[in-house]
């Protein structure tokens, strides 16, 4: 006898690297403890053009990280993935958002995103919880402080009103987002990967995205983020 059948889930994906695209599908199926079969992949770097009829069977839509792309420059793919997402969102329905996707989260509803170096933060970090993230109903059973994995250029540097900032870090606020009145969140943080996820992914961009000595660096000070694989579970049960 078999249970009722697991959500519908499309992840976003916005790479240009094949074992990473692979490795984050990977990823978000294990983190939301759901069959790979019920996750489904679309890469918007291979074909830009994403429409509602793409998207409207899914029960829940995910949106990745995306190693080289930018917010901060326009895309082929750039307004078939908004007016999706916008609508999306306008309907009701849950949306994951993780880097590049807290990115176009951010920027959709009207937020700053910036290239801002002095702000990357690529390793395991310690992320703080807000006053509204510690009340928030898929963050409020993590700890106030905790540690996450993270790879990022870029950050959302300044908030609409109807976005609510839930955590930050030291070096960048607003490290996860909601969306007023909606089950729509995203992190700049990668809710996704462990450990041992965002060593992989380390090693994979060795040659290229990182210089040899500044991967080995960060591969000797990556910690255990056991917190973070909580995130997407909770946000199934939630909203599914």
């Amino acid at each position: 006898m078999t249970g009722p059948p697991g959500p519908a889930v499309l992840l976003v994906q916005v790479r240009d690297h094949a074992a990473a695209e692979r490795q984050e599908a990977e990823c978000f199926s294990r983190a939301l403890s759901i069959s790979p079969e019920d996750l489904e992949t679309h890469s918007v770097a291979r074909q830009p053009r994403l429409d509602w009829g793409r998207v409207k069977d899914f029960d829940l839509l995910l949106i990745g990280g995306a190693g080289e792309h930018s917010v901060t420059r326009e895309y082929e793919f750039s307004p078939f993935l908004d007016e999706v997402l916008a609508r999306w969102i306008e309907d009701g329905r849950p949306f994951f958002g993780s880097c590049y996707g807290h990115h176009v989260l951010g920027r959709l509803f009207g937020g700053a995103v910036i290239e801002d170096p002095a702000s990357e933060e690529i390793g395991t970090f310690e992320i703080d919880l807000t006053a509204a993230g510690r009340e928030d109903p898929l963050f409020s059973g993590l700890p106030p402080t905790f540690l996450a994995q993270l790879g990022h250029h870029d950050r959302v540097s300044a908030l609409p009103a109807n976005l609510i900032e839930l955590a930050r870090s030291k070096l960048c606020t607003n490290q996860a987002l909601k969306v007023v009145g909606k089950p729509a969140y995203s992190t700049q943080f990668h809710p996704e990967m462990g450990v041992a996820e965002m060593r992989r992914r380390l090693l994979m961009y060795r040659d290229g995205y990182l210089d040899s000595e500044t991967a080995d660096g960060l591969l000797g000070s990556l910690r255990s983020s056991p917190e973070t694989g909580r995130i997407l579970t909770r946000f199934l049960e939630l909203y599914f």
